[in-house]
């Protein structure tokens, strides 16, 4: 089992502090292995199980717990009055109304709650309003290379590891199956699981196939600016007629999944949002290798897609960035200010063209902060008028 220590760490940092923790991502990205990591640690340091109640809600001894009252009752039950409670909730938005449930558990002084779920739903509407200031989130992802990485012998070779990181998948469990074909099933039966069960059965979506048809073409354009009605625009060409505000519906809805995650535009010079343009980047590379098959192979937009997930795990609020007339692949924004990165996958060529190319957003920028390309090519770190370029590896890595 790999340990995924800096979520655990997290938990561990705000045990018994009065926050329900909520931890949310796709499915299959290790929440349940999570949630079982800390009750070792808990176990590890003096808790009794009598004092540890874990409920995962997938499983089907729990199938007629169906309302929030059933829940609460079922885990009331098991409270010991004179000791420190630790309420673990797995998949809990398979229950009706469950703010309630974790409301009412939250309040009790002897009870520390934590809380898992498969879509972003969890966080907004009632459950916003009845637990706001009372909950932290932790966003849980795949497995980070540096976490996949861990899997092998020490002296593995990195950019053959990175090879079957983006190819095998991510996700924990796709390490324990050998076969491609197999891998291949596992991944489709975890898409068709987040299509079925928390979009089209919570959302009630008429037209699953038009669903599926976007999410394909999201994950051939990762990387690249976005907008509805680009999106209408294709699917009408291809015979598919769709409303603008429905290609926004079903967007929204692969994002509160965790499919895909959304990121808006910068101006650095105007300091200011951009209304207009989105990016989209999907949750795992060896996903969407599955959907779309092995017939495309951009690996600039892969490596893009790579660091951005990278920087998300590091806890950044990432954009793209607007330098006049250039774009900055990503402006992340974090404790001690703003950071801006450059992906390419290699800036090797005979003329020098591809690097001048890649240097060009980050030197229009005037500010003195930190600047830095990354990419795969195996050269010694290199400094360009204080903009650093390091091996992509190397920085997944630390």
């Amino acid at each position: 089992m790999i340990q995924r220590q800096e979520y655990l760490d997290s938990l561990i940092r705000f045990r018994d502090k009065k926050l329900i923790k909520v931890v949310t991502g796709i499915r299959r990205c290790g929440k349940s292995t999570l949630l079982e990591l800390f009750q070792d640690y808990l176990r590890n340091n003096g808790v009794n199980d009598e004092q540890i109640v874990s409920v995962n809600l997938e499983e089907g001894e729990y199938d007629e717990i169906e309302t929030y009252k059933q829940l609460y009752s079922f885990i009331a039950a098991k409270i010991v009055p004179d000791k420190q409670m630790y309420i673990l909730i797995d998949e809990v938005q398979r229950v009706a109304d469950f703010q309630k449930a974790v409301d009412s558990l939250y309040v009790k002084k002897n009870c520390d709650v934590y809380i898992t779920g498969s879509n972003a739903y969890l966080l907004s509407g009632e459950l916003a309003t009845l637990l706001s200031g009372r909950y932290i989130e932790i966003k849980m992802l795949p497995l980070s290379f540096k976490e996949y990485v861990s899997n092998f012998p020490d002296d593995a070779n990195y950019e053959r590891l990175y090879s079957d990181y983006i190819q095998n998948s991510a996700f924990p469990y796709a390490l324990e199956i050998a076969k491609p074909k197999d891998k291949r099933q596992y991944l489709q039966s975890i898409y068709d699981t987040v299509v079925l069960k928390d979009i089209i059965y919570r959302k009630k979506f008429p037209d699953t196939a038009m669903l599926k048809s976007i999410a394909l073409f999201m994950f051939d354009n990762i990387g690249n600016l976005s907008s509805t009605k680009k999106i209408a625009d294709t699917m009408t060409s291809a015979g598919r007629k769709i409303a603008v505000h429905t290609v926004e519906s079903y967007l929204t809805a692969l994002t509160e999944s965790f499919i895909f995650y959304q990121i808006g535009r910068y101006d650095v010079k105007g300091k200011q949002y951009l209304k207009t343009g989105y990016k989209y980047y999907a949750v795992d590379i060896g996903l969407r290798f599955a959907m779309l098959g092995a017939k495309k192979t951009d690996v600039g937009r892969i490596l893009e897609n790579v660091v951005f997930l990278e920087l998300y795990r590091r806890g950044y609020d990432i954009y793209v960035g607007k330098v006049g007339g250039n774009e900055v692949d990503f402006i992340a924004l974090g404790d001690d200010g703003e950071e801006y990165y450059q992906v390419a996958y290699t800036v090797i060529d005979t003329d020098g063209e591809t690097l001048r190319r890649e240097l060009a957003p980050l030197e229009a920028i005037r500010d003195h902060n930190p600047k830095y390309l990354l990419t795969m090519d195996n050269t010694p770190p290199a400094s360009h008028n204080g903009i650093k370029q390091i091996n992509v590896l190397n920085w997944l890595l630390r």
